[in-house]
């Protein structure tokens, strides 16, 4: 299996929203699967250059989850947030948060849709203000999310 499509990430002015989409060459149920699988986790998430424990994830309706990031220097960044719906192998919502600046959560909801032996994947981020989407986006998130769904399309390919 290979990556079809690059990462596509849409941040409209003004609004308090972003999206990310991304077809991957596989079944819909082998993207949830992996994308709810904590052993999977440390695999995929995040840049290649942070290690990745799961502290915690019970993918489930009022389940939660918490990643915590190590970098070379031995920084850790931590986030965490609580699942609201788990409907495998449709839809994901949950809460996500970086403890570095606690306060400013975001809701995001995974689509995954169907396309037979490929999956598009959209994740809808809304957050409480533009300024904290803004905030987000200025980060530097956009280099780490597409790293992140760069090896996930590698993680998949390597379960075929």
């Amino acid at each position: 299996m290979t990556d079809l499509k690059g990462t596509d990430l849409i941040v409209e002015p003004g609004v308090h929203e972003l999206t990310i989409t991304r077809d991957f060459a596989a079944p819909r149920e082998q993207v949830f699967a992996l994308l709810t699988d904590p052993e999977q986790i440390p695999h995929w998430w995040g840049p290649s250059y942070l290690t990745t424990v799961v502290d915690a994830m019970q993918p489930r309706s009022g389940g939660n989850w918490r990643f915590v990031q190590t970098a070379p220097d031995g920084s850790e960044h931590a986030f965490h947030g609580v699942y609201h719906d788990v409907t495998g192998p449709e839809r994901i919502v949950l809460t996500f948060e970086y403890e570095g600046t606690p306060g400013h959560v975001d809701l995001e909801t995974t689509v995954l849709e169907d396309h037979g032996d490929t999956t598009r994947m959209i994740v809808t981020s809304v957050f409480q203000s533009v300024a904290d989407r803004d905030a987000m986006v200025a980060s530097g998130m956009e280099g780490g999310m597409r790293e992140t769904w760069e090896r996930f399309a590698e993680q998949l390919a390597k379960q075929s």
